[in-house]
């Protein structure tokens, strides 16, 4: 992988921890979530998002 500018690097870092807030947040709102449907969606967005926060981090490895 080519080397990144630090303007590069800064907004990758802003990206992950916009995606752990986003992870964090959903995993939350399903603990405390009554409805079973609405624990479902927010459990497959906070996937989603671990999925896009795992692969900037493959991308960086």
């Amino acid at each position: 992988m080519a080397s990144l500018t630090s303007k590069e690097l800064t907004a990758l870092e802003d990206q992950l921890a916009m995606e752990q807030n986003i992870i964090s947040k959903y995993r939350m709102y399903s603990q405390t979530a009554v409805d079973s449907e609405i624990k479902d969606k927010c459990n497959c967005i906070a996937n989603k998002h671990q999925k896009h926060y795992d692969t900037l981090i493959s991308q960086l490895q």
